[in-house]
């Protein structure tokens, strides 16, 4: 095989060194071209200027001497550690000036602003607001909680700790302390004062840290309280009688007489410059039955509509079971007392009673009241019954799933030792009452079933994973337990496990949540960062 040669490669010599190279259009070699032309030009090739004067105000001692010069020395980047080589000067004799250069390295901590570091601290807070109501239930706080939800008044607490009558919220700031008060007296009937805690200061800039309180209490009257009025203060509210019962609850109180329908408002203002309580609450009313109703139509307020009734306590006349008696449809006369009387009464409520109806109210016959007020009222004054509101025993029996539910704001243990992963920030502190919890949840969520106006100021959410009805096996109905349902005592009556026509039907004119008034759940709207914070609702 004979050997050929490759073609010859032509070189040239660099016009700066007189290298051979290879052609090209600057006839220069790399190190030439590098040192004629600087491709990072406009690139810093130093760090910060302003990092490195943080670096030497750091450093003390620099004053007694003269700096020279000042640089970065590269380190890794993830070492976190910074290194400047210092050049220094100082006169050491006379006429004699020594320069010395060394390192120094820094070590980079991340750390956290003043108002960072207090959000993330647990239990430091510039402002609270304390919501208190000296009332034996929860049903406020349990609207307020859904209010406070869907007007978003939350956003800015850093904590809510629950305590005995009341919850507590934090602030990190003291605007947003007063924003809450201001919306709290917005929704309920309130009185706030503050006071304030000087934590340090500073004299010689004239500054000072305080942590502020706000003291907020709401009015400890209730939807559907009977209240007694003194007299004279009636008189001053258009001469209004002195019992009356709250309608609603807003910012103000609306008191209304059933007996003849005339209404007054209270404003906080008015109401706690001579304050009154609620002579009985909604734990105190007895179920009565319709026997008949005669509405006047010619009197009307609103929705409201007068009318004559006679009623009696549910369950004082009932028929004789089969077999203990010749007459099976002979009445059984339970004792000659006053369970087994008949009572007139006027109400409010002639358009949706019916004979045969149940209803909720307050039996001032047998009732025994330790008020001044009261026992102040003339005797031809006070009836034997005051009706409040219709009720629905026989649908309560029946195990029919809502097919909505509520959320809730997450919460801390308001008690050392006291602590609960259960839902919400109202009423959670232990197994102590959790069951009285328990009963008044259920009676708020029958509020809200019962009263549109009261369903309209909170936002109701689908239950998708309800069934709704009532499951049948083997020809039987199965009793079992309404999803997310509660333990509430119920009046003393037939037993649960007795059959439906023992109950009765089921009344027509149960009130229903529509479809169209629920809210689609989104991930999103959760509050709490840590598990789901829905409120699963029976």
């Amino acid at each position: 095989m004979e050997f050929t040669p490759g073609p010859a490669v032509h070189r040239v010599l660099c016009a700066d060194c007189g290298t051979p190279i290879v052609p090209n259009s600057a006839n220069l070699c790399v190190a030439c071209l590098r040192n004629s032309i600087d491709i990072t030009e406009g690139i810093p090739k130093q760090e910060s200027s302003e990092l490195l004067a943080i670096c030497l105000k750091k450093l003390k001692g620099l004053a007694k001497v003269r700096l020279t010069d000042a640089r970065f020395i590269w380190t890794e980047p993830h070492s976190k550690r910074l290194k400047v080589a210092l050049t220094i000067q100082k006169e050491v004799l006379t006429n004699t000036i020594l320069e010395q250069t060394f390192e120094i390295e820094y070590l980079v901590q991340h750390g956290q602003c003043s108002d960072c570091a207090r959000l993330a601290a647990k239990n430091t807070w510039k402002a609270l607001v304390q919501v208190r109501q000296k009332v034996p239930h929860k049903r406020t706080f349990l609207f307020l909680e859904q209010l406070i939800i869907k007007h978003n008044a939350q956003k800015d607490t850093i904590s809510i700790k629950e305590v005995r009558d009341g919850l507590d919220f934090f602030y990190s700031s003291r605007a947003h302390a007063l924003k809450m008060v201001e919306f709290l007296a917005g929704v309920v009937p309130t009185k706030s004062k503050a006071s304030e805690q000087l934590i340090s200061s500073d004299t010689h800039s004239n500054t000072a840290n305080f942590k502020y309180t706000y003291s907020v209490e709401i009015v400890p009257v209730c939807k559907d309280d009977l209240v007694c009025i003194p007299l004279k203060q009636a008189r001053q509210f258009s001469n209004i009688s002195p019992l009356t019962v709250c309608t609603r609850v807003g910012n103000s109180l609306q008191l209304m007489d059933p007996a003849t329908l005339q209404t007054c408002e209270v404003p906080p203002t008015v109401y706690w410059r001579s304050p009154f309580e609620a002579l009985a609450s909604i734990t105190d009313l007895v179920e009565f039955t319709i026997l008949d109703i005669e509405p006047d139509r010619s009197r009307t307020r609103g929705k409201y509509l007068m009318a004559d009734a006679q009623v009696a306590v549910s369950g004082a006349f009932k028929s004789s079971k089969a077999g203990q008696n010749n007459d099976d449809s002979m009445m059984d006369y339970e004792g000659v007392g006053a369970a087994s009387m008949i009572y007139h009464t006027r109400t409010h409520m002639g358009a949706i009673l019916q004979p045969g109806d149940s209803a909720m109210g307050y039996h001032l016959t047998s009732a025994n009241f330790n008020s001044d007020a009261f026992a102040d009222v003339p005797t031809h004054f006070i009836p034997d019954v005051i009706l409040v509101k219709k009720a629905y025993p026989n649908r309560r029996k029946k195990s029919k799933a809502r097919n909505w539910k509520l959320r809730s704001m997450a919460k801390e243990a308001g008690e050392e030792g006291e602590t609960s992963s259960a839902r919400g920030a109202i009423g959670r502190m232990g197994g102590r009452d959790s069951k009285k919890v328990e009963e008044d949840y259920e009676l708020f969520l029958r509020d809200l079933e019962e009263d549109p106006e009261m369903r309209a100021a909170v936002n109701l959410y689908k239950a998708a994973d309800v069934k709704m009805g009532d499951e049948e096996k083997d020809g039987k109905k199965t009793k079992k337990k309404v999803q997310y349902a509660m333990d509430v005592d119920e009046a003393t009556g037939p037993s649960h496990d007795e059959t439906d026509d023992e109950h009765g039907e089921a009344e027509t004119d149960f009130p229903e949540v529509r479809l169209e008034e629920l809210l689609e759940e989104f991930d999103e709207m959760t509050l709490n960062a840590g598990g789901d914070e829905t409120v699963e609702q029976p």
